[in-house]
């Protein structure tokens, strides 16, 4: 079959923090991609605000670098998937595998694979794709190369990878010196018989198929990803498997449901760079994008109109964890983060706190995120929302309170399927690495999330790993209370492992909470008198309502509190009546803190401005009937 030997597709898949994005970088810089004139930060490919605050990959997205080979011969493009490295957006993962023809699976010179590098490698290897092993950070002073090639030949075989597929080349690099060998280097080193990434480059040509395709077949063009445009609308990712897509074609659109309409290519473009230059035709193996399809759905195939063809759709893992998401209803809605309505006129015209608005915005979530689904509920202003796990959700969270939006968001619960009439719930293999002192501590908290382990080993450096296998909700607000016990030191990745039979009850939080009894203003009298009954959450001035809790009780029920209480003055004050109190800074909670913190009575209120942890039931008296009828039965 004819060959395309100009072009190489290439995804380069590892676990969260292993260096996936810096090494692109020098990938590009090295060849040429950039003017001279052009100012270039760190990370050019995590464009999104998120990706550059969390310093990781929420969205697969695709480069092209043009090649120049030392003897002189034609330029060869590579196309380069940059995937994310957290096993919650293993969706971006599954279509970005789906568009190349081979995977480089960096791995980290001291951490060796962990979690996500066994997901996504268990994925290349299910699809049959070639893997180049890229052993990055080798100068990192804890380095242990040796080791962790073992370890991923381990991995390969734990896997049931066959021969072929064990046969992998290795490259040794440093990505932020943008250094790459061949020849494995001293631990703690950068490699030194090289300067650059050519080794990197000339194994990827070496080992990445090239496309092959068939003359005489009609057009085949996959859709893997979507954009948007101000100008052009929605535009389409494709990768071409068969025949030629052109400027201004008409071409068979094959939707999900398997229906066929004919639709005009109204804009091409290939991706240079970081940037899409307009093209006027896309051949066998090409990433390309186009436009004029504004209802256009992931997993969809555009084709020849004459003989149309479906390729396969994408699938993608079941989601594992759920919340429900619905429509701001505290009694600060509307009102700015301070609460006071005068002081954020300026900001509240731009609020989105209708179920229309929200809808509307999960729908179109939905357009570009093919591991979620949004279910009805029976109230029509909520809708649950299943992903494939808490960081995933509060990402999304994260977006559309920025875009605005004010929203009461459930507690996290988990997505249980029936088998063999009985309940499954999933569960996640967790890969804990800690210092030995901690060891019994972490055991101690697995334990009572019904963990089980499944595998421990100390590398004689002062740490150990152990993984467990343990059912995802206990694993709902476990990376406070982990870190805590670890005192900072601990690392915790997580993966989901499939389905297990119902595990049975889980107690995970202690303490109950400190909830406001009425609305007004916090006081630093009140906060003085409160701060020993427990932590708190909110400074003085800030404005509370009836039902939002204000603190975490040193109990384990809940306390009903009084924190806007003021200091009755008497006519008899001296200048040094006054007793001065220190109070204690509060424990600020971040959106994802926020949801773990979570009990089953309890939602988080997500504002622009603020994030507020309140009662499902924001009246004292009517959550003090429902607990006595609990009670009682």
């Amino acid at each position: 079959m004819p060959t395309r030997h100009d072009i190489r597709n290439v995804a380069i898949v590892a676990h969260v923090d292993h260096g996936k994005t810096t090494i692109v970088d020098a990938m590009l810089k090295q060849a040429g991609a950039f003017a001279a004139h052009q100012q270039l930060d760190d990370r050019m490919m995590d464009s999104n605000d998120l990706e550059r605050e969390k310093g990781i990959t929420i969205l697969a997205k695709n480069t092209a670098v043009k090649y120049h080979p030392k003897d002189g011969g034609a330029p060869i493009t590579i196309n380069i998937i940059d995937t994310p490295g957290h096993a919650d957006f293993g969706g971006e993962v599954e279509r970005g595998l789906s568009m190349v023809d081979a995977v480089v699976l960096l791995v980290d010179a001291s951490e060796g694979p962990l979690p996500q590098t066994r997901f996504v490698l268990r994925k290349a290897l299910q699809q049959r794709k070639p893997v180049i092993l890229c052993i990055n950070k080798t100068d990192r002073p804890d380095s242990r190369i040796d080791e962790v090639v073992n370890e991923t030949y381990d991995l390969f075989l734990d896997l049931d990878a066959d021969e072929d597929q064990i046969e992998f080349p290795i490259v040794y690099a440093c990505g932020r010196d943008g250094v790459a060998s061949l020849t494995k280097p001293e631990d703690g080193t950068v490699p030194a018989d090289s300067t650059n990434l050519e080794p990197f480059f000339s194994t990827i040509l070496e080992h990445v198929p090239a496309p092959v395709y068939d003359e005489d077949a009609p057009l085949q063009a996959h859709v893997t990803n979507l954009d948007a445009d101000n100008f052009l609308g929605r535009i389409a990712l494709l990768r071409v498997e068969q025949g030629e897509l052109r400027k201004g074609q008409t071409v068979a659109w094959i939707k999900r449901d398997g229906t066929i309409s004919n639709v005009r290519i109204t804009e091409l473009m290939m991706t240079e760079a970081l940037t899409r230059k307009p093209a006027e035709v896309a051949g066998p193996g090409d990433i390309c994008a186009v436009a004029g399809i504004p209802d256009i759905m992931i997993g969809e195939t555009l084709a020849d109109p004459e003989n149309p063809i479906a390729l396969p759709l994408i699938t993608v893992d079941q989601p594992a964890i759920s919340m429900t998401i619905g429509t701001n209803t505290s009694p600060l809605v509307g009102r700015g983060g301070t609460g006071k309505g005068a002081d954020a006129k300026s900001a509240v015209k731009d609020r989105k706190v209708t179920a229309r608005q929200v809808k509307d915005r999960l729908d179109r979530e939905l357009i570009g995120n093919v591991s979620l689904r949004v279910l009805d509920t029976e109230r029509p202003d909520a809708w649950e929302v299943q992903g494939r796990g808490e960081l995933a959700l509060a990402i999304l969270v994260e977006q559309m309170r920025r875009e605005g939006f004010e929203l009461t968001i459930g507690k996290p619960q988990v997505v249980t399927k029936i088998v063999d009439g009985k309940v499954h719930e999933p569960v996640e293999r967790l890969t804990v690495d800690v210092p030995e002192e901690h060891m019994g501590a972490v055991t101690q908290l697995m334990g009572v999330r019904k963990g089980r382990m499944d595998n421990m080993s100390n590398h004689g450096s002062g740490w150990v790993r152990m993984e467990f296998v343990v059912p995802s909700r206990g694993l709902i607000g476990f990376r406070t209370e982990f870190l805590t016990n670890t005192r900072g030191t601990g690392i915790a990745h997580s993966i989901h492992e499939g389905h297990e039979p119902w595990f049975g009850t889980l107690t995970t939080r202690n303490n109950g909470s400190l909830v406001a009894d009425r609305a007004g203003a916090v006081t630093g009298f009140a906060m003085t008198n409160l701060q020993e009954r427990g932590v708190l959450f909110v400074d003085p001035g800030t404005e509370v309502y009836e039902g939002m809790i204000v603190g975490e009780n040193s109990r384990s029920d809940d306390m009903d509190v009084n924190i806007t209480k003021e200091k009755k003055l008497t006519n008899m004050r001296s200048s040094s009546a006054d007793s001065f109190e220190a109070i204690v800074p509060p424990r600020k909670l971040s959106l994802e803190q926020s949801l773990e913190f979570c009990r089953d009575d309890e939602c988080v209120e997500v504002t622009p401005e603020a994030v507020r942890i309140r009662k499902v039931v924001l009246d004292q008296k009517e959550r003090g009937r429902s607990a006595s009828r609990a009670k009682n039965g």
